[in-house]
């Protein structure tokens, strides 16, 4: 399969793109360099929401239908810490910034970063919608990885910065206009390059193991 590259479409807010995390990480393993990470903003902007009971509860049952299928945990210190908090916000827009400011420091470092805040969240059940926490976790993680980030000062960039802050909305527009483009909705989406053609992988595909993405993935050779 002579895929050019990947496009990942996701939101770091989403459960099904956590339970995504292991089959596009093998992604990277077999095709390196060719995935392109494109957040959508489906919670941040007119997403974004106020933690209610109403919506703690139905992303709470959302996880747990998660959880019996891939056998992911969202643990009680992530429900009561976040869902069950109704102080807090269901914004996805410090993640996003976050990543985008990591990807022009070192490019594999985004998807990494990415399943850091996912365990952070649904493990730990640290607030991953406020910038102060968002920053802590990524500058911990810049660090670890040779980048000696101070938090204050990603926390700023990442509340104040507006250079930053276009850069993040021209990769929300750039995947929503795919997905308008090809017709999906939702996320997680995967589409495969292969030419001048443009394959879009089934979301559960994602999510249902590694083995199932590469099956689904070895059908593009088969297609023209």
């Amino acid at each position: 399969m002579a895929v050019v590259r990947f496009q990942y479409i996701f939101d770091p807010l989403c459960g099904w793109c956590y339970a995504s995390a292991a089959a596009v990480a093998e992604l990277t393993k077999r095709w390196p360099n060719q995935l392109e990470m494109l957040p959508c903003g489906l919670f941040s902007g007119k997403g974004a929401r106020d933690m209610t009971l109403d919506w703690a509860t139905y992303a709470w049952n959302c996880d747990q239908r998660i959880a019996s299928l891939t056998g992911l945990e969202f643990t009680e210190a992530y429900h009561r810490n976040v869902l069950m908090n109704s102080t807090l916000r269901f914004d996805s827009n410090a993640i996003n910034r976050a990543l985008t400011e990591v990807l022009s420091i070192n490019p594999p470092l985004e998807l990494l970063l990415l399943k850091q805040l996912q365990v952070e969240r649904y493990l730990h059940g640290r607030d991953t919608s406020d910038p102060a926490v968002v920053a802590q976790i990524a500058a911990d993680f810049l660090s670890e990885c040779g980048w000696e980030t101070e938090a204050k000062q990603f926390s700023h960039r990442l509340e104040r910065d507006e250079e930053l802050a276009v850069r993040t909305a021209e990769r929300l527009s750039a995947a929503n206009m795919l997905m308008n483009r090809h017709g999906v909705q939702g996320v997680p989406q995967l589409l495969a390059l292969e030419g001048d053609k443009t394959h879009v992988i089934p979301s559960s595909a994602l999510y249902q193991g590694t083995d199932r993405l590469i099956t689904e993935l070895q059908k593009l050779s088969g297609s023209h």
